[in-house]
């Protein structure tokens, strides 16, 4: 089973792991370790040390104010390794008892796009989009995205496709985009797929953004496909993605992340209730490290997935709640889907989430003529659609206001309390708090910003 070592090493050398210029290796944070076959492969990843904002507060739970250190005294290191099938159970639980700097052995589960399952025609096309996301509004505004970053956590972005698709130029922020290690590939040169789609899609409402590409659904594991890759990955992009967020100057701070993909299965995973478990367990460090980015500055979106009742994509293996780990992160905003007449479709999942309960977040759209990335005929489908959806429209949003002016805190409630709601009256599982609505949201800010002057 391959995993992920959590580990507290000297802050020296915590220090050194967390310094990009410095390189370090694995085998310098966790050699040695007994029954653990180390992945080299895998530079270390430095995960902060969440801590209550108030005294008394539970260091654990993430429903509640948090404060992340790095401080090499605090923070811990994450490597990846393998270790034999019919030895976990005992490796895990001997670990940390045979190594006093191994704090935790956690899950490092396969990490999936959210493709659709459904087979139906697409339901209007990109342009009914750009006219329900009120894009001539928004840009009058000046909200198109100018000086924002939107990093495609995906497959990869094939810039010269995307800009012969929307017939707009595209920008590709080359110097911050990232890859893990083994991927080769120049970004915005990757094949076309499911990242270019993404890529697309997020460009309807935020034209101008700097995509940063980052495609680590292209990592490789053991049997898997070119559609999948390893949390661990995603860790070391967060990690990347912090650097970037702290490079940016704080008065135009400005980095969005839309992520569609996810985990499906509890196959990879450790089950409910042991530490080492990702779906449900808030000290997960990929968990940590997105609470960790999203309190830093950044808004961070997750499609809420394909597993809905009506039509679950066939990959779906959990009996119920399939919004897990961090797309119900409670510092994230976890999208659902609607078509374009406004209808929920039926593969979009829906809640309760297992970090946080009141998942999905808002839907946006999906199921429309787009990209065509995923073939002539084939829709932009799945929450995979209307996650960029959204993140281009939160794209927008931060051309005028960045997260120093309103957090990412304040604008996840923006966006939720101007949400046209659906469904039942209030919250509920199937819509969260409703649809998104560039109306509203324009207005709402337009009202913020007469009381700031």
């Amino acid at each position: 089973m391959r995993v992920l070592i959590q580990l507290r090493p000297s802050p020296d050398l915590v220090a050194a792991v967390a310094d990009p210029s410095v390189p370090a290796a694995a085998s310098d944070v966790a050699d040695g370790l007994p029954g653990v076959v180390l992945d080299h492969s895998y530079a270390p990843v430095a995960v902060p040390r969440p801590m209550p904002a108030s005294p008394g507060g539970d260091p654990l739970s993430l429903n509640q104010p948090l404060v992340f250190s790095m401080a090499p005294q605090d923070a811990s290191v994450v490597v990846r390794g393998e270790i034999a099938d019919d030895e976990v159970t005992s490796r895990v639980a001997l670990l940390p008892a045979t190594r006093r700097d191994v704090v935790a052995v956690y899950a490092d589960p396969v990490i999936e796009t959210s493709l659709t399952c459904g087979g139906d025609p697409a339901v209007g096309d990109w342009h009914d989009v750009e006219r329900l996301l009120r894009v001539p509004d928004l840009t009058a505004e000046g909200l198109d995205g100018s000086g924002v970053s939107l990093a495609v956590v995906d497959t990869g972005i094939n810039a010269a496709y995307v800009k012969a698709a929307r017939g707009q130029d595209v920008t590709v922020d080359h110097e911050r985009s990232w890859s893990p290690e083994g991927v080769s590939g120049t970004p915005g040169d990757f094949a076309v797929d499911h990242g270019s789609m993404c890529a697309f899609d997020a460009l309807i409402a935020a034209p101008k953004a700097s995509l940063v590409d980052v495609p680590v659904l292209l990592s490789r594991r053991q049997g898997g496909s070119t559609l999948d890759g390893l949390l661990s990955d995603a860790i070391a992009a967060y990690a990347h993605l912090r650097e970037v967020l702290d490079a940016q100057p704080a008065e135009s701070r400005a980095l969005v992340v839309t992520n569609s993909w996810g985990s499906f299965s509890p196959r990879w995973d450790f089950p409910p209730g042991h530490p080492g478990n990702y779906s449900d367990n808030a000290a997960h460090p990929f968990n940590l490290i997105v609470g960790s980015l999203a309190e830093a500055g950044a808004d961070i979106l997750f499609a809420a997935g394909n597993c809905g009742t009506q039509c679950r994509d066939s990959r779906c293996a959990f009996p119920d709640r399939p919004i897990v780990g961090a797309n119900s992160h409670p510092s994230v905003l976890s999208i659902g889907g609607v078509d374009t007449a406004g209808m929920r479709v039926g593969y979009s999942s829906q809640g309760p989430g297992r970090l946080t309960k009141r998942k999905p977040d808002f839907c946006a759209y999906t199921h429309f003529a787009g990209s065509g990335a995923l073939g002539d005929d084939e829709p932009d489908s799945g929450t995979s659609a209307a996650c960029p959806v959204a993140a281009g429209l939160v794209a927008a949003v931060r051309s005028r206001w960045p997260a120093t002016v309103l957090s990412p805190a304040q604008l996840r409630t923006l966006l939720r309390r101007t949400a046209d709601d659906r469904s039942a009256v209030g919250y509920d599982h199937d819509y969260g708090y409703g649809v998104v609505d560039a109306a509203g949201i324009i207005a709402a800010l337009r009202r913020r910003a007469a009381k700031a002057a």
